[in-house]
């Protein structure tokens, strides 16, 4: 096998299993919740009103995923 598709295969295989991994760490619920907590993330970043634009979505995955 040459190096660079054993570096491609290695990269496909470890990609995946990372997110078997991250998935499997967020539980059941917690995987349902996700949307609502990047959503809830993206507008925290937005300055001066992101936190308060990020209540409904933190209620949102705090109902998901207590």
């Amino acid at each position: 096998m040459r190096p660079l598709a054993f570096l491609l295969a290695f990269l496909r295989r470890s990609r995946v299993g990372l997110a078997a991994l991250a998935l499997s760490a967020l539980g059941g619920c917690g995987v349902l919740a996700l949307p609502c907590r990047v959503a809830s993330a993206g507008l925290k970043a937005v300055p001066v009103v992101g936190h308060v634009a990020a209540v409904p979505t933190d209620v949102c995955a705090k109902v998901i995923d207590p």
